[in-house]
Formats: C-alpha cells, sequence, structure tokens
C-alpha cells in the first residue's frame, strides 16, 4: 500500500469513529455506541470498513439493531462499503464505558457502574445478609438508597429509590 493509499485509509477510519460517536444505543439513547465500548475497533479490510462490535451481553436483544445503526450512518456518511464483525471474547464489561459514557449515565438518570462504594469486582460471592454498597443517587447524589428490584428495563440495570428525594432511577450493573 502506497503512503497516499495508507493516508486515505486511516482518514477513513478516523472519519467512521467520528461517525459511530453519534451513533445512540438503543436502549440507552444518551449514550452512543461508542460511549458504552460498544465499538472495539474500526478497520480497513480490503476495500470495505470492518466495524468490530462486542454486545454487552451474548442474548442482548439490541445486538441487530446496532449492527444496522452502525452500518446506515457508515452509508449514510459515504464511508461504505462497511460491514459489521460481532467479537464475543473478550466479553463486554463495564470497565469499557468511557468516563464521558458514565457522565452521560449520571446526566440521564442512571447511576453509572462503579458508582458504589466498594466495588470494583464484577463477580463476588457473599452470604445474604451482606449489605450491598451504596448507590448515589444520580439526581441529588445521596447514597440514602435502596435497592427495589435486581432487574430494571433491561436486564444490565437494577432498580433503585432514593429516600432523600424519593426519586426511582436505574443502576448499571457492573460486569
Amino acid at each position: 500500500m502506497t503512503a497516499a493509499l495508507a493516508e486515505a485509509a486511516s482518514a477513513r477510519v478516523e472519519r467512521a469513529w467520528a461517525v459511530l460517536a453519534g451513533v445512540p444505543d438503543p436502549e440507552v439513547p444518551a449514550l452512543s455506541v461508542c460511549d458504552l465500548g460498544i465499538v472495539r475497533d474500526v478497520r480497513e479490510a480490503g476495500d470495505a470498513l470492518e466495524v468490530v462490535l462486542t454486545p454487552t451481553y451474548s442474548g442482548c436483544p439490541a445486538t441487530e439493531v446496532i449492527e444496522q445503526s452502525v452500518l446506515e450512518a457508515l452509508a449514510a456518511a459515504g464511508l461504505g462499503p462497511a460491514r459489521a464483525t460481532l467479537q464475543r471474547a473478550p466479553a463486554w464489561t463495564t470497565d469499557w464505558i468511557s468516563a464521558d459514557g458514565r457522565r452521560k449515565l449520571r446526566e440521564y438518570g442512571i447511576a453509572p457502574p462503579g458508582a458504589a462504594a466498594g466495588e470494583g469486582v464484577p463477580i463476588r460471592i457473599v452470604g445474604r445478609r451482606a449489605a450491598a454498597p451504596a448507590v448515589p443517587c444520580p439526581r441529588c447524589g445521596s447514597e440514602r438508597t435502596e435497592r427495589l428490584s435486581a432487574f430494571g428495563s433491561t436486564a444490565c440495570k437494577s432498580l433503585y429509590r432514593c429516600m432523600a428525594c424519593r426519586e426511582p432511577f436505574e443502576y448499571f450493573k457492573p460486569l
């Protein structure tokens, strides 16, 4: 590949990343698929762009919608042809959510993963009597919250209520 072709390919990949940063996640539209860390890589693959996606979990019902949205956004930006490749290993983790994505989650009213004190180990087996770490309210910041349900609107979120401002909110579970 000549230097000019390599530079053009690099510019195309860079433009693709910029376009994908504007593709919203269908379940949490305040975040882009890049904010969530679902887009693992964008690379030239012959004359096509290859976008490597890692779904948040293997049974995620939004995977096909995300693939379609990514390819449509690239086509609309004139960056096609493109294809999406699913990469399930290593498995997606909430560590891949960007700092900007965590801020956007809070502003959207969802407590981001890692917001609970002492959290950082994704899987921990403890007895039933162990107190869960406090999850700060994304609206008022109070740590006087209670979990109402292990599951929220999707399997990756829990439902909480703030005892200070009395508002319900979702907590994005760490994985």
